[in-house]
């Protein structure tokens, strides 16, 4: 079967995006035309379209947490949303839709399933989201990145890029290595103010000769306020607002310091890093502490809460924890992994389409 054309529906982070990036890639690999249904002026609407996909806006937004006049509006603004949907996949016609998570997905699913469309979900959360639990009931095939999270579901790990399964085993990696450690930090596409304002304290606290080496990333918007945190520290460190290639920045890791994102977790797992996860402590259902158990229950890592994370803390940690307990955990880490993913959801989308 030839000419056949996905809608892809993801948004609102980079935790939906970058998944659904690496399926639609791995679609379009296999000839397959691929439109990206988001939200107008989005962070989807960013990264989507530069990479050559079509992007078919719709309007819709989160509703939890976001007070009473958005609850009041949700039923117009679904509405608006349902409407707006229809119009896509009519125009479309995809052979098949593949829901990756985040508001944006919940109009574009439902509508899909009235106009009788293959649906495939993946959830990517250890704890669903609240558009996945809905459409989990009436999509045709159902994935997930963690064990346990959806009923019916098969667990596949995350969609992720051929570099970060790639990687060179945790010892192999390690060998050689001596000096201080290499420390990354990740905040994320969004940044995370308490990591920006704990890691160069700690850092202060360590003696030059032994202070690890640091790359640490903040999101654009963070940027100035990471500098100036060093700068009052008085310690050095490479500073940027985004990482390029990011898995290799874990493989060239000893240590990594992150939030807990299902993207973040499940790519130091496929790659086989030592972490620190710091959830963000306002997080849907608190769904970054379950990701980061993921790991750190099976020992590939450690978990700190965001309100427990001081300088003393982190200095301690990272004085007195040696590389050969870091190649450990690591290991442990890459137990973990789970990465047919992107197999498996296009496989789904090959058996499905009509």
């Amino acid at each position: 079967m030839t000419g056949r054309t996905a809608l892809v529906m993801a948004g609102g982070t980079g935790g939906h995006i970058f998944p659904g990036l690496a399926v639609a890639e791995a679609l379009r690999e296999r000839g397959w035309r691929v439109h990206w249904l988001g939200a107008p002026g989005s962070m989807e609407e960013k990264l989507v379209p530069p990479r050559g996909f079509a992007f078919e806006p719709v309007q819709f937004g989160g509703v939890r947490g976001k007070g009473p006049l958005t609850l009041f509006l949700l039923p117009l603004r679904l509405l608006r949303a349902f409407w707006q949907s229809i119009g896509v996949v009519r125009r479309v016609q995809p052979n098949v839709v593949v829901g990756l998570g985040g508001y944006i997905t919940f109009p574009g699913g439902m509508m899909s399933v009235l106009l009788n469309k293959p649906l495939v979900l993946h959830e990517q959360n250890s704890v669903a989201g609240l558009a996945n639990k809905v459409l989990a009931g009436v999509a045709d095939r159902v994935f997930t990145a963690f064990p346990n999270v959806l009923k019916k579901a098969q667990w596949v790990g995350n969609p992720l890029r051929a570099a970060f399964t790639s990687q060179p085993e945790p010892a192999v990696r390690f060998a050689g290595r001596s000096g201080p450690l290499r420390l990354l930090v990740v905040g994320g596409s969004l940044g995370a103010k308490a990591l920006n304002a704990v890691v160069p304290q700690a850092l202060a606290r360590i003696a030059p000769a032994t202070r690890p080496q640091v790359l640490h990333q903040s999101g654009a918007k963070q940027i100035d306020e990471l500098r100036a945190n060093y700068a009052a520290a008085g310690v050095e460190g490479e500073l940027t607002p985004f990482i390029e290639d990011t898995a290799q920045a874990y493989a060239d890791a000893d240590i990594i310091v992150a939030r807990a994102g299902a993207s973040t977790v499940t790519e130091i797992a496929a790659v086989g890093a030592a972490a620190l996860f710091v959830p963000f402590p306002s997080a849907v259902d608190d769904h970054q502490t379950t990701n980061a158990r993921f790991l750190v229950d099976a020992g590939g890592g450690w978990l700190v809460q965001q309100a427990d994370l001081t300088p003393e803390l982190l200095a301690d940690l990272l004085q007195k924890t040696e590389r050969t307990a870091l190649i450990d955990k690591a290991a442990k880490a890459k137990t973990m992994q789970k990465t047919e993913a992107v197999e498996a959801v296009v496989r789904a989308c090959e058996e499905l389409a009509r």
